[in-house]
C-alpha cells in the first residue's frame, strides 16, 4: 500500500492524471484519474436548482462557487491522502446537463438567468421548428430555447454574441475558447452526419426564417465550435486556474478536451459508444441513449437525435422525471424514523426501502403513481404535479408502493422506447445501467430489466458516472494513440478486464410492469386534471 501511494504522488507529481468535472443537476463532481483510468481522488458539491420567475434555473455565482468548491474537496483529499498540492495536471474535461440556454452579449454578461433542460416553455417553438426542419426538436433543445425567445420578442435578442449550454460556459470559463464537443452540441441544434458539424441546410432556414426581425447575428455567429473527441479543445488560462484553484497552485497551460453534455459521458462511463450498444441514466431526469444502425424512418417527438462524442448518431429517449418523487417519499420515511428517536443513514434507508420492492406483486398492487415534478414532454404534459393513486381494491402495503415508485420513474421512458424497438426496429445488443439507483445490487437491474424488456448490465466502474467519463474523455486526449477510435480505445485500454454483472428480465416482472404501463397510460387523465386544477403554490 506504500509503495502504491508513492507510485500515485509521484503521478501527480508528474502530471499523468486527468480530471473530469460534471455539473450535474443535484451536484458538482470532481474525479482525478491516473494514466489507468482508476480514481486517485474525488470533490464534490451539493446544489439544486430552483423555480424563478416560472424557469428552473441556477444562478451564476452557485455555478462558480460551487465550481470551485468541488475541486477545493478533491484537491484537500489529495493532500490529505498523498501528502502533496496538486499543481498541474495531465488534462481536464468538463461536462454538465445537457441542452437548456445561456446567452451573453459581447462583454461575457449572461443576459437572462440560465434556463435549464428541465424548462417545458418552449412547445411552441420546439413545434415550429420540427415542422420546419422535419427533424425532432425537443422542447429541452437550447435552439428551442432561442426561437421560444424570438417568438415572445424577448428584449435581449438584440444583444446577443454567444449562446452555449453549461459545460460550453464552464469551458469558456476556464479557457476562453468558445467550444463545444459534438455530443453536447447535438442537444443544441441538428447535427449533419456527413460533416459532423451543425446541418448547414437547418442552419440557412432557421436564418431564413428570423430574417425579417431584423437581429445583428446570423445563427452559426452566435453558436460555439463544434470539436470531436480526442481532439484538444483549449488550455486552462490564468484566469481560469484562478476561478478553478482558489489556492492558486494550479498552474495554466493544462490541454482541455471538448466539454460534452451528461449523455455523451454516461455512454463513455458505460462503454456504450459502439453501434447496437445503449445505456440507462437514472437521476432526476432518466435517459435511455442507443447508438443506431441506421437513420429513423419518422420524426417522433418522443426520440432525440443526438451524437456520441465521436460523432455517431444515437436515439435519445429522456424524460424529465425520475428520481425526485421517489427521493422525497425515502426523505418522509426518514422524518418518520427519527421522529421515532431512531437514526439511520439515507444509504441504508434506500438499501432497505428499495429491497422491499423486491417482495412486491409484480404489477405492484394496483397501485399509481406519477412522480411529476416538471411536465414531460413524452406524455404531453407542460407541467407536474407529483401523485400517488390507488383504488379500495388496490393491494396497498410497502412493497407495492416501493415497487409503483420504482415502476413509475420508468414510465415515460418505456412509451418512449417502444418507438425505437417495436416501431424502428432498432436493435439493441446490451444496454447498461448507471447512476445512483443502481448502488443498490439487484433492484435498479431488475426494474429497469422488466421496463425495458431487454438483459441490463451493470459494469464495476458504472457507478463513477459522468465526471469519471469526462476525465475518460480528457486521458483519451492526452493517452490515445494515432487514429484509435474512442471505441477502440475504451474497449482495449479502459474496459479491458472490468466485470461486467448482467441480469436477463424476469417473465413475471415483465408481465407485471406490461400490466403497470396500461394502467399508467390510462391514468394520464389524473395527472392532467392535477395539473389543470392544483395550483402549483397550493392557494387559489
Amino acid at each position: 500500500m506504500k509503495n502504491n501511494t508513492v507510485n500515485i504522488r509521484q503521478k501527480i507529481i508528474n502530471g499523468e492524471t486527468s480530471l473530469g468535472i460534471e455539473l450535474g443537476s443535484t451536484r458538482i463532481k470532481t474525479v482525478l484519474i491516473d494514466n489507468r483510468f482508476e480514481t486517485i481522488a474525488s470533490g464534490s458539491f451539493e446544489w439544486e436548482n430552483r423555480l424563478e420567475n416560472g424557469f428552473w434555473t441556477y444562478h451564476l455565482e452557485e455555478i462558480t462557487t460551487g465550481l470551485s468548491a468541488a475541486y477545493r474537496d478533491m484537491k484537500q483529499n489529495v493532500e490529505r491522502n498523498y501528502g502533496i498540492a496538486i499543481q498541474s495536471i495531465g488534462s481536464i474535461g468538463i461536462s454538465a446537463m445537457m441542452h437548456g440556454y445561456m446567452a451573453f452579449d459581447n462583454k461575457g454578461n449572461l443576459l437572462v438567468p440560465f434556463r435549464t433542460w428541465r424548462n417545458s416553455t418552449t412547445s411552441v417553438a420546439a413545434n415550429k421548428l420540427t415542422d420546419q426542419f422535419q427533424f425532432n426538436i425537443p422542447e429541452r433543445w437550447s435552439i428551442a430555447h432561442l426561437y421560444q425567445a424570438i417568438l415572445e420578442e424577448e428584449k435581449h435578442l438584440p444583444h446577443i454574441d454567444y449562446i452555449t449550454t453549461l459545460a460550453g460556459f464552464i469551458h469558456w470559463l476556464l479557457t476562453g475558447n468558445k467550444a463545444i464537443g459534438i455530443g453536447d452540441a447535438s442537444g443544441m441544434f441538428p447535427i449533419s452526419e456527413s460533416n459532423q458539424d451543425y446541418n448547414e441546410s437547418m442552419v440557412k432556414q432557421f436564418d431564413e426564417l428570423i430574417a425579417t426581425r431584423g437581429y445583428p447575428w446570423k445563427l452559426k455567429d452566435i453558436l460555439p465550435t463544434v470539436y470531436l473527441s480526442g481532439e484538444q479543445a483549449g488550455s486552462l488560462t490564468e484566469v481560469g486556474a484562478k476561478i478553478l484553484d482558489k489556492s492558486e497552485n494550479l498552474q495554466p497551460g493544462i490541454p482541455l478536451c471538448p466539454p460534452e453534455g451528461d449523455a455523451g459521458t454516461g455512454m463513455v462511463a458505460t462503454n456504450s459508444v459502439r453501434k447496437r450498444t445503449g445505456n440507462v441514466s437514472v437521476g432526476t431526469s432518466v435517459f435511455a441513449m442507443i447508438v443506431l444502425e441506421k437513420e429513423l424512418s419518422i420524426v417522433s417527438p418522443e426520440i432525440d437525435l443526438v451524437t456520441t462524442p465521436s460523432g455517431i448518431p444515437v436515439g435519445m429517449v429522456h424524460a424529465n422525471n425520475c428520481s425526485s418523487d421517489l427521493n422525497a417519499w425515502i426523505g418522509l420515511f426518514q422524518e418518520f424514523y427519527e421522529a421515532m428517536g431512531r437514526k439511520v443513514g439515507v444509504d441504508e434507508l434506500f438499501t432497505v426501502m428499495l429491497n422491499k420492492a423486491l417482495e412486491a406483486d409484480p404489477d405492484g398492487g394496483g397501485l399509481l403513481s406519477y412522480g411529476y415534478f416538471s411536465g414531460e414532454n413524452i406524455t404531453g404534459l407542460e407541467e407536474g404535479r407529483p401523485l400517488f393513486v390507488r383504488s379500495p381494491e388496490s393491494n396497498f402495503n410497502l412493497a407495492n408502493f416501493m415497487r409503483i415508485h420504482l415502476f413509475t420513474a420508468f414510465g415515460a421512458l418505456r412509451i418512449g422506447m417502444d418507438i425505437l424497438t417495436k416501431e424502428e426496429n432498432v436493435a439493441i445488443d446490451r444496454i447498461i445501467g448507471h447512476g445512483g439507483l443502481f448502488k443498490t445490487p439487484i433492484v435498479g437491474q431488475k426494474i429497469v430489466a422488466a421496463a425495458m424488456n431487454v438483459p441490463v448490465s451493470v459494469t464495476a466502474t458504472a457507478g463513477e458516472g459522468g465526471a469519471w467519463g469526462i476525465a475518460i474523455l480528457a486521458s483519451y486526449l492526452r493517452n490515445k494513440n494515432p487514429k484509435e477510435s474512442l471505441e477502440d480505445f475504451l474497449d482495449k485500454k479502459v474496459f479491458s478486464g472490468v466485470e461486467v454483472q448482467e441480469m436477463r428480465p424476469d417473465r413475471l416482472d415483465v408481465k407485471g410492469f406490461e400490466t403497470f404501463i396500461e394502467r399508467y397510460k390510462e391514468g394520464l387523465v389524473i395527472e392532467r386534471a392535477a395539473i389543470d386544477n392544483l395550483i402549483k403554490n397550493g392557494r387559489d
